[in-house]
């Protein structure tokens, strides 16, 4: 977590780093709809269940440092939220969902086709809880398995759970600097590992302009959350045969969003980074 002052304001960015970032880049909306976690204030901290093992734990190029840490620090940059990692509650072969919080997972999940998803509980317009997977049957292949396609996987999944969606789909355009942007070449140059400063600007937009009376973001672990509907319960171990309809497709079918209307006011969203 950072403290205030090392935190990015909109005037730096929109007045510095943000054109020396993207320059000639669009800078459209990247949100995905409306969709938010509900709170009281900001900054608000949004807690990451640490499911990571093996390869995740530690990236090579900086030994005392998890992939999970450096995303987390990375989106703690943001002037409106923190997160901040904290200890695993759930299996992460079915990675089920804890309310209020996003848990973070790897696992063998086998020849399914996706290489990274991000799942979204929703009510109305506030985000309740999610969860993020990393498939180790490829990440364990040569194509996969290097330090930049861990870190960008793994910071783009987390950026879904806060809000965000892609500032580029297409896998062969010049690289924009963020991990919110497809590529064949996550190493760069630029190195497309860690948001970039119109990410922050994005998450100013869609957190910066109300607050809510309530919150969806679970500060303890202890705390009691608000109950999902049976179906909302049942859909925690869905497959990819049960994500609902296909709402979104980009670059050839290699990106895709899936929407599951599990009653109530409540839908599941998916995200899917497929394999080659």
């Amino acid at each position: 977590m950072f403290a205030t002052s090392h935190k990015i304001s909109l005037a730096a960015l929109l007045f510095g780093t943000l054109s020396a970032t993207l320059p000639g880049a669009s800078l459209a909306s990247h949100r995905w709809g409306n969709y938010h976690w509900a709170r009281t204030s900001n900054p608000f901290t949004l807690k990451l269940g640490n499911n990571l093992s093996g390869a995740w734990k530690s990236d090579p190029r900086q030994p005392n440092q998890s992939y999970l840490g450096t995303a987390s620090s990375d989106w703690s940059m943001s002037s409106v939220l923190d997160t901040t990692i904290v200890t695993s509650i759930t299996d992460p072969s079915s990675c089920k969902p804890t309310s209020g919080r996003v848990e973070v997972c790897n696992a063998d999940y086998g020849n399914n086709g996706w290489l990274g998803i991000a799942q979204i509980w929703a009510r109305g317009s506030h985000i309740t809880q999610g969860v993020t997977k990393m498939n180790d049957t490829y990440f364990n292949t040569q194509s996969y398995n290097t330090p930049a396609w861990r870190q960008m996987v793994l910071c783009q999944e987390i950026g879904h759970t806060l809000g965000l969606d892609h500032q580029d789909e297409n896998f062969y355009n010049p690289n924009l600097g963020t991990c919110m942007d497809y590529t064949s070449n996550p190493s760069g140059l630029p190195s497309n590992e860690h948001p970039n400063a119109h990410d922050y600007v994005q998450l100013e937009t869609i957190y910066g302009n109300h607050l809510d009376k309530t919150g969806t973001v679970n500060q303890s672990v202890n705390q009691a959350a608000p109950a999902l509907p049976e179906a909302a319960n049942a859909a925690r171990q869905l497959g990819t045969a049960q994500w609902g309809k296909l709402i979104k497709s980009t670059n050839q079918g290699r990106t895709e969003r899936y929407e599951l209307d599990l009653g109530d006011g409540h839908k599941l969203f998916t995200f899917v980074i497929w394999a080659d």
